[in-house]
């Protein structure tokens, strides 16, 4: 009898034991704008797993190049797949507002992290980038924020990617970011060779526009694949990819050419509204 009590009290122990650990380990939001099914968040999800509480809030279908938008034209709708794993019928931007003032309203993510995406985001594509734009959202609620992306085309392994996310999710939970800053991480395929601190470079580019006539005789118009070239100077996130590492682009939500700023701060905008008064 005594043995039962023993094995009870100590069985109980246990138990409250492993749900302080769990109440201490960080919450983890995961986002993408591939879809909830895409492989890059579930191999993103399951890496992300060893450092915290992972809940994936992602868009019901691929949504790329979706942007910063949010959806205000027409209700959204959540479906549940399991206690750790919801779909919206929307954006990025969507899933993360539905996670923060909704579904994880009473206990908020310590990081949101997008990804991984299939195909790089660099350069001016981050303006599009609706995978940009989940880790984006996050700065705008004070959290630290991480987009993820794999520069390749096909036959995509995220295995490296998922790695490298892992270890980088630690170092931000750990030192976290200044406020407002978002990581976009843009990872070459196959084994880690290094990583670069990077700028946002800028590209070249003519999109590919199709035109064809639908079934009613109506025109439309698709927009295509890029031909692009792009600038490689040192130090941007195409030239470290152009040498097969990592580029790590610290990016803020606030948009202001400050050297701009001042220059405009000198002119005499009075003239403005003297004209207008004439």
């Amino acid at each position: 009898m005594r043995v039962r009590v023993w094995v009870f009290v100590l069985g109980l122990l246990i138990f409250n034991l492993l749900r302080l650990m769990a109440s201490l380990m960080p919450r983890i939001l995961v986002t993408n704008d591939d879809g909830i099914h895409s492989a890059g968040i579930i191999a993103l999800a399951e890496a992300l797993d060893s450092l915290g509480e992972v809940l994936v809030v992602a868009p019901a279908h691929e949504m790329s190049a979706a942007s910063h938008s949010l959806t205000l034209t027409r209700p959204l709708r959540i479906e549940k797949i399991d206690d750790r794993h919801f779909s919206v019928d929307g954006t990025p931007t969507d899933c993360v507002t539905l996670a923060m003032n909704h579904l994880l309203k009473d206990d908020l993510p310590a990081i949101v992290v997008s990804g991984i995406n299939k195909g790089g985001n660099l350069g001016d594509d981050v303006t599009y980038s609706g995978t940009v734009a989940g880790a984006l959202e996050a700065s705008i609620y004070g959290l630290p924020g991480i987009a993820m992306s794999l520069v390749q085309r096909t036959n995509f392994d995220f295995t490296q990617a998922a790695e490298f996310a892992c270890e980088l999710v630690r170092r931000v939970l750990g030192a976290g970011l200044p406020r407002g800053t978002l990581l976009n991480v843009n990872v070459p395929p196959g084994p880690i060779r290094g990583v670069q601190v990077t700028r946002q470079g800028t590209k070249i580019l003519r999109p590919t526009i199709i035109e064809g006539t639908d079934p009613r005789q109506r025109k439309y118009y698709w927009i295509g694949e890029e031909s692009l070239t792009w600038n490689e100077e040192e130090g941007t996130d195409y030239e470290a990819l152009r040498h097969g590492v990592v580029s790590i682009t610290p990016l803020k939500n606030d948009l202001t050419d400050y050297r701009a700023l001042e220059e405009f701060k000198q002119r005499d905008w009075d003239i403005v509204l003297e004209t207008q008064s004439k």
